[in-house]
């Protein structure tokens, strides 16, 4: 029964130990320790005064016995089971919540709430109800300028103790830690989150969420562009996550759609009343190339350029400035009403009903070159009014120029009206009409057979094209180029933009052509050398060249004489060679065509036949001189057969 008794005291302390171990750890031991001195004591040394109460006391215990209902009802029960005596349970709740108020496990790496206690200049004191307080430094509060003495923040027990035993903290490293989780909440619930803007970045802008980095757009800072970021640096803004990479661990946050969120219902009632024809007021969103977005509180709209004016314009910003603010009409939509279609010049009159009626056919206006063409320039008479002045009514010449050569853009000029349409708003204009037809009296500056200076324009394979003066042009054919040169193309003669000396040879006023020479200017050399040259004379010169079917032999300048191949052998057989002087004959003359034809092989061919004499037999003197007489007859027979075979007949 004794050992029975031990092991249920044993159970019971060990119990005890575990719902109040302080209490434990006082009394356990010290119990034991009693109860073997007591023994002891009892057993040695016990005077008999104390023996005699003790009996005195187990005699009125044995009375108590006596009464078995008072027993039982006082009998101490729990005592007897867990072998200690009943603690008050006020008491037990009192003790655990003086525990869980005072005492944390400090555990590595664990993230614990703390309390900011103290701040000074660099660093943030926080108390964890540890053995002592953590120092961080402010440097992980950034994102919080607002930190305060009493504020409740996460931290990360990131070393128990130190060297020093300092308890060391981290409050980044504690965000970081549940950042993702709380980024991912925030991304699934759509909860909006601060984040402390950070620094500027290519596109957009570094923000700190929960101690991570996210990267904010420059089109998600605001529904209006942003032309200065630097604004919103070291900043704490509202965000909404609108996408997470889990990847590469990339975070994407939106201000913008805050706003437009606030904006929608707005957005909805103003296209829910939007008509054709409607003037609404808006602000320059944006200016491009093509167009102007407008702001009409909410909806964005397009201004095309070409509906900005009603004069040419080259860029947007030359009528409109950003954030200006615009009356426009609406001029179309589509079905879904994303994209509006708006106009600013259509709420000033066209400029063409605003002209005036006396304006008519044969006036003279006067207005800017707004646009160069090749075909022609675009003159603005009044604003949103343009005429085409094209490129053969700006000049009398009949050369075909680009009108670069008579206009730039820019230029205010004076121009004639052509024609007049006012229903289809199109009129042409010109400026020659402002000077005389020099053809009107052209017989007089002109007339046939004189002389005058002119400019080469123009060429083509049958002559040269000279202007005498604007608007008055002449052609010189190649065969009035010159009387002696044979001239394959005009180029070989003359160049271009240079001057010529040249005479009327025709002139047609009803269709504007005037002929023109070169060569009448001087006398025509064949009709000398048609003496020189005459039939069967002889001329001393060399051969120039050969040709492949002869060769050309050259007398002067203006002369030279072909050798056919039959008619350029020599008396010994062989046949001349080029630079070889020799006699030749002129066989053909042709002043018309400039030909002249030549032979060196009948130079020495009549020679030989008047050397020539036949041998015969002595005969008596009369006989002789009549066979003679024959035999000379017969020669020039042969003689002159053999000359017309020579010359071709």
């Amino acid at each position: 029964m004794a050992k029975k008794d031990i092991e249920t005291e044993e159970n019971a302390s060990e119990k005890d130990k575990e719902t109040n171990p302080k209490k434990a750890s006082k009394e356990s031991k010290p119990k034991k320790s009693t109860k073997k001195k007591e023994a002891k004591s009892s057993t040695k040394s016990k005077p008999k005064s104390e023996e005699s109460k003790e009996v005195s006391e187990s005699s009125t215990d044995n009375k108590k016995e006596k009464s078995p209902d008072k027993f039982l009802k006082e009998f101490d029960w729990h005592n007897y089971e867990e072998g200690i005596e009943k603690v008050d349970e006020k008491k037990l709740k009192d003790f655990d919540k003086l525990v869980k108020e005072n005492f944390v496990e400090t555990l590595t790496n664990e993230v614990v709430e703390g309390t900011v206690v103290h701040i000074s200049e660099r660093d943030a004191i926080i108390d964890i109800n540890a053995k002592s307080e953590g120092v961080i430094s402010l440097n992980e509060f950034r994102y919080n300028p607002n930190l305060a003495v009493g504020d409740k923040v996460e931290v990360l027990i990131d070393i128990r103790e130190d060297a020093s035993g300092q308890l060391i903290l981290s409050h980044r490293k504690a965000r970081v830690i549940q950042a993702w989780d709380r980024v991912n909440a925030a991304h699934d619930t759509g909860e909006v989150v601060n984040g402390f803007v950070k620094c500027r970045t290519k596109g957009g802008m570094i923000v700190d969420v929960f101690g991570i980095e996210a990267f904010l757009p420059g089109s998600q800072i605001d529904v209006k562009p942003i032309r200065d970021y630097d604004q919103f640096v070291n900043k704490t803004m509202e965000f909404k996550v609108v996408k997470i990479n889990h990847e590469f661990k990339n975070v994407v946050v939106s201000h913008k759609a805050l706003i437009e969120a606030d904006i929608e219902l707005q957005k909805k009632e103003i296209i829910k009343q939007l008509e054709k024809g409607q003037i609404l007021e808006g602000s320059v969103k944006n200016i491009t190339t093509y167009g102007v977005f407008m702001d009409l509180g909410g909806v964005d709209g397009l201004i095309h350029i070409t509906d900005l004016s009603w004069s040419r314009i080259n860029h947007p910003n030359e009528i409109v400035e950003l954030d200006q603010k615009l009356k426009v009409v609406i001029l179309d939509f589509d079905e879904d009403k994303s994209r509006i279609q708006l106009g600013l010049k259509q709420l000033s009159k066209h400029p063409w009903e605003a002209l005036g009626e006396d304006l008519k056919i044969g006036d003279v206006v006067k207005g800017k070159v707004v646009v160069i063409a090749d075909y022609g320039a675009f003159i603005e008479i009044e604003e949103g009014v343009e005429g085409l002045i094209h490129v053969s009514e700006m000049s009398w010449s009949t050369h075909l120029r680009s009108a670069q050569d008579f206009v730039n853009v820019g230029d205010q000029i004076e121009a004639k009206i052509l024609t007049f349409d006012r229903e289809e708003r199109k009129m042409s204009l010109g400026v020659k009409q402002l000077t005389p037809d020099p053809w009107t009296d052209i017989t007089k500056k002109y007339p046939v057979d004189s002389k005058h200076s002119g400019i080469v324009r123009n060429f083509t394979n049958f002559g040269v094209f000279v202007e005498l003066e604007e608007g008055v042009d002449g052609l010189i054919y190649i065969s009035d180029l010159s009387w002696t040169k044979k001239i394959k193309h005009p180029r070989e003669f003359c160049n271009a933009n240079e001057n010529i000396e040249v005479v009327v040879l025709e002139l047609d006023v009803d269709n504007r052509k005037l002929s023109l020479g070169h060569k009448q200017l001087t006398e025509n050399p064949w009709d000398k050398y048609e003496e020189e040259f005459a039939m069967n004379s002889i001329h001393k010169s060399s051969i120039k060249e050969m040709v492949p079917k002869g060769a050309i032999v050259k007398f002067n300048d203006d002369v030279t004489g072909f050798v056919p191949l039959r008619y350029i052998i020599k008396e010994d057989g062989s046949k001349l060679e080029v630079n070889e002087e020799a006699d030749f004959k002129v066989i053909e003359f042709n002043k018309d065509s400039k030909r002249i034809v030549l032979s060196h092989s009948q130079t020495y061919t009549k020679k030989e036949e008047e050397s020539e004499k036949p041998v015969k037999k002595k005969k008596p003197k009369a006989k002789e001189k009549q066979e003679t007489k024959n035999t000379l007859g017969d020669a020039n027979e042969q003689l002159k057969e053999l000359k017309d075979k020579m010359d071709g007949k």
